[in-house]
């Protein structure tokens, strides 16, 4: 069986994060995921710190393993977010979208492990300096916030810069994935939109089908011009909201546009006004499965793949 330091560093069983999905990630989907063997992960988005709370007494109660908390740095609540997490003693913190420096120390000093989600080397090398347990690289194939690099360019170059355990993500939905992210340098991964389709995961119907039936160019990138760039599917919504954006609308109305619009999709299925994010690798999530049976579908894939590898080696 795989095993790398991060299994130890956390007290995990597998290598595998889940992605930190807004209104997505809650305590269920999380607890599932840390049952199942790998690290879960209650996103808070730009959930207020009450919601957060209530996420983490629900994982709670459904599992007695490690849990973790993803906290957008966007997010209007990140203060009372960042105390939450704190008083709550979540074992871990990961963070996308900002600089997570001014809260470090308050996690650290609680017992919380700080596990950034990094898009460049020169964030990297800053997250190492100020004390982070371990660091995501994730590549702009991921769904949601996005960076300008590929997981195949970032991954090796963010090994190279930092001592500390490196997680791949984006783009990662199997076995053969996790494999290429050992290669690269890599101690495990993170996926987000393969646990889309876990049984436990609270999504709409009509959100969960469109992954199922999504196709290798199912998303686009919308956003650049506000400097939020964001991966979606490619529906109805992600084309309006391109053409507002290249089409002269003021940036309010165009920040307006965007707002609560993925918790349209996520609650509501709402195909009009929702964004449905997701990852490049869509097209590769052929079937609903317990979050469970995908972290050991994805270990034991990766097993194979590696083993297989050796025989290229003369």
């Amino acid at each position: 069986m795989i095993k790398s330091e991060i299994c130890e560093m956390l007290g995990i069983t597998y290598p595998v994060f889940q992605g930190g999905m807004a209104w997505i990630a809650d305590g269920k989907l999380a607890a599932a995921v840390s049952n199942g063997g790998g690290l879960g992960i209650i996103a808070a988005g730009n959930a207020p710190g009450a919601y957060v709370r209530e996420e983490i007494r629900k994982a709670r109660s459904l599992t007695d393993k490690p849990i973790g908390v993803n906290i957008m740095l966007l997010s209007p609540f990140v203060e009372e977010v960042a105390r939450v997490v704190a008083e709550e003693k979540a074992e871990v913190v990961t963070t996308g979208a900002g600089n997570p420096s001014k809260y470090m120390e308050a996690w650290k000093a609680a017992g919380i492990r700080v596990i950034p989600v990094v898009p460049s080397v020169a964030m990297a090398k800053l997250m190492t300096r100020l004390g982070a347990s371990a660091l995501i690289a994730e590549g702009g194939e991921s769904g949601g916030h996005v960076g300008e690099l590929t997981t195949m360019v970032l991954v090796p170059q963010i090994c190279d810069a930092t001592t500390l355990p490196v997680l791949a993500a984006g783009g990662i939905a199997d076995g053969r994935g996790f494999a290429a992210a050992c290669m690269l340098g890599a101690c495990g991964v993170q996926m987000g939109t393969r646990f889309l389709s876990a049984k436990e995961c609270t999504i709409h119907p009509v959100y969960k089908e469109k992954i199922l039936k999504a196709t290798d160019l199912c998303t686009m990138v919308t956003g650049k011009r506000l400097g939020h760039p964001v991966r979606s599917l490619r529906t109805n919504f992600a084309r309006d909201y391109s053409k507002a954006e290249y089409g002269g609308m003021p940036d309010e109305e165009l920040e307006a546009l965007g707002t609560g619009a993925l918790r349209l999709a996520v609650q509501e299925g709402d195909e009009k006004k929702g964004c449905f994010l997701s990852g490049q690798i869509a097209a590769m999530v052929k079937k609903e499965q317990p979050a469970g049976e995908i972290i050991r579908e994805v270990m034991e894939e990766a097993e194979a793949v590696l083993g297989e590898a050796h025989k290229w080696v003369k």
